[in-house]
């Protein structure tokens, strides 16, 4: 199970947005991305949340849904 995600790790995304990876669903806000761009070396907290079916309520069973929680900025020394 990923715990913790890098920029990297999702390809650099450079748009907000709901984008599926191997671990689930996951959906990155404009501060996420103002926060990469600002700390390109930072991980974020995978936080699990309900899958729902796009443009709907209705929960979708089986799949997996994040969103990006607490980071560390990783700053150079």
């Amino acid at each position: 199970m990923v715990n913790r995600v890098s920029w990297q790790q999702v390809g650099r995304v450079t748009e907000p947005g709901r984008y599926m990876f191997t671990f689930g669903w996951l959906t990155v806000a404009a501060e996420d991305l103002a926060i990469w761009q600002q700390f390109p070396n930072a991980t974020f907290t995978l936080v699990k949340t309900t899958a729902t079916a796009p443009d709907s309520t209705e929960q979708v069973p089986g799949e997996e849904e994040f969103h990006l929680g607490a980071f560390d900025p990783h700053r150079d020394a």
